[in-house]
C-alpha cells in the first residue's frame, strides 16, 4: 500500500519506519530541508514513560495563579484574545479533576510504557545511536509539599506495574552525585529507573537513513497546501511543487495539524504550547547529571547528552510565536546553575524554542478519522520523543488491519466527539 506521511519530525519518521517495515511503500513530506528541524530538534532529551503525566491536574488552576507572580515561572500566559487559545485553555481546565487526571494519566502511561518497549526492540534490530543513556529519571522536589503530593502519581505507577523509588536527600545524591553541592535545596525525589535519555534530533536523523534503506522516500523543502478530497477519501496532497497521490495519508504535522484538517471539517484540539531549551558543553563531568533530573519547582528537565547538558522545559501560551525572550533563558540557567553549578559553561550555551502540540487531556491523537484513508498521529505535547515508537507501532497496526498490542480505541479523535 502507498502511504504518504505529512511531517518529518520524530513522530513522522518513526511512523515511516514501522510502516515500511510492515511492507508499505512510504513517502514522507516536510517543508524543512531535513528531518527533526522543528519541535524535535532540541527538546529536553527524555524518554520518560514513568513521568508521563497530563499538565491538566488537580490544583493546577491555583498553581497557575501563583506562577503568574513567580520570577522563574514554569507557566507563562501571554495576553491573547483569540478563540483557539481560550477554547483550548477552557478544555484543559475541564480536565483538572481527580477522575480525569487518573484516566488521562493511565492512558498516557500505557502508551509510553509500550513505546519504551518498542524503542528497546528498535534499537536492538537497527543499532540506531543517539547519545542514549539508560540510568533513569529523578523527579526532584524542593519542598515537602511537593513530595507529599506524589501519592496519586504513585497509585497510577503501581497500577501499571511501573518500577519507582521514593528517595530522601541522601538517596537523590546517590543516584545523581552532582547534586551533592545542592543538598540543602532539596527534600527528596521520585526515581523512575526504567526511563532513558537521548538526543531526539540524532535519533530521528539516524532512523531516517535506516528508513531510506527500507525504501522510504523523503521529499524535503515542500509545503502541503491542502488535501484533495473525493467523497470520503483523500486522493492527493497538493504541494507547492505539485501533488502526491497515495492509498493512505498520515498527518503528523504537530501543532500545524489542526490547520491542515480544519477545511475537512475535522476539529483537533491541539495547541502549540511553547517550550524552551539551552544546550551547554560540560566542563566538569563530576558535577554534571548522570541522566535526567526533573526540577519540579520550575518544571525543567536537566539531561546529560554525551558531553553536553540539555536543559529544557516551561510552558508558554503564546500562539505560534517563536521569539526567544531572555527571561525564559534565565529560568533555564537558574535551574541548572542552582542544582549543578559549575557543571556546564553557560556562556557557550545555545538557546532554542519549539512548539509542542498539546491536547487538553495530554493524550495524543492516534488513529483513523471519519475519512476512510486519513489517519492522524499528532498531539504528543512534551512527550513526542517518549511516545514516538509506540505511537508509530499502533498506527502501523491500525493501517495494516492488525490489532495493536495495547488498547488504542481511546487514543483516536473520536474521544472528542
Amino acid at each position: 500500500m502507498r502511504v504518504a506521511i505529512l511531517g518529518a519530525g520524530v513522530i513522522g519518521v518513526t511512523s515511516a519506519y514501522y510502516l515500511a517495515k510492515a511492507g508499505h511503500q512510504v513517502t514522507v513530506l516536510d517543508r524543512q530541508p531535513g528531518p527533526a528541524l522543528e519541535t524535535s530538534f532540541a527538546n529536553a532529551g527524555q524518554v520518560s514513560p514513568g513521568y508521563s503525566s497530563p499538565w491538566a491536574a488537580p490544583g493546577i488552576p491555583l498553581k497557575a495563579l501563583k506562577w503568574l507572580f513567580m520570577k522563574h515561572a514554569p507557566l507563562v500566559i501571554r495576553p491573547m484574545m483569540d478563540w483557539a487559545t481560550w477554547h483550548w485553555l477552557t478544555a484543559m481546565l475541564g480536565n483538572c479533576t481527580s477522575s480525569r487526571y487518573a484516566l488521562n494519566k493511565g492512558r498516557m502511561v500505557r502508551l509510553a510504557e509500550y513505546s519504551r518497549d518498542c524503542l528497546i526492540a528498535l534499537r536492538a534490530e537497527t543499532g540506531v545511536a543517539y547519545d542514549q543513556r539508560m540510568q533513569g529519571t529523578l523527579q526532584l522536589f524542593r519542598t515537602q509539599k511537593q513530595l507529599d503530593g506524589i501519592v496519586k502519581d504513585i497509585q497510577v505507577l503501581e497500577a501499571d506495574g511501573v518500577p519507582f523509588e521514593v528517595l530522601d536527600v541522601a538517596g537523590c545524591i546517590a543516584a545523581e552525585p552532582g547534586l551533592a553541592a545542592a543538598r540543602d535545596k532539596i527534600v527528596g525525589g521520585l526515581r523512575l529507573p526504567n526511563d532513558e535519555t537521548g538526543d531526539c534530533f540524532m535519533f530521528t536523523n539516524d532512523l531516517s537513513q535506516k528508513c531510506e534503506a527500507l525504501g522510504v522516500r523523503f521529499e524535503y523543502g515542500v509545503e502541503v497546501r491542502r488535501l484533495r478530497m473525493e467523497g470520503d477519501r483523500v486522493t492527493a496532497a497538493e504541494l507547492t511543487t505539485g501533488t502526491v497521490e497515495a492509498d493512505m495519508f498520515v498527518v503528523a504535522f504537530g501543532s500545524h495539524t489542526p490547520a491542515l484538517l480544519a477545511p475537512l471539517g475535522l476539529r483537533l484540539p491541539i495547541y502549540p504550547v511553547k517550550g524552551y531549551s539551552i544546550t551547554l558543553p560540560i566542563v566538569d563531568a563530576a558535577r554534571a547529571p548522570i541522566s535526567t533530573v526533573m526540577d519540579e519547582t520550575y518544571k525543567v528537565a536537566i539531561t546529560r547528552l554525551g558531553d553536553r547538558i540539555r536543559v529544557g522545559g516551561m510552558a508558554e501560551i503564546a500562539g505560534f510565536s517563536l521569539d526567544l525572550p531572555e527571561a525564559r533563558r534565565a529560568t533555564l540557567e537558574h535551574s541548572v546553575g542552582d542544582l549543578f553549578g559549575g557543571a556546564g559553561d553557560q556562556t557557550r550555551a545555545t538557546f532554542w524554542t519549539g512548539l509542542r502540540p498539546m491536547t487538553p487531556d495530554g493524550t495524543p491523537v492516534i488513529g483513523p478519522t471519519r475519512y476512510k484513508n486519513l489517519y492522524v498521529n499528532s498531539g504528543h505535547g512534551t512527550l513526542g520523543w517518549t511516545m514516538a515508537c509506540g505511537s508509530a507501532a499502533v498506527l502501523a497496526d491500525l493501517i495494516g488491519g492488525a490489532r495493536p498490542a495495547i488498547r488504542a480505541d481511546d487514543l483516536n479523535l473520536s474521544r472528542y466527539g
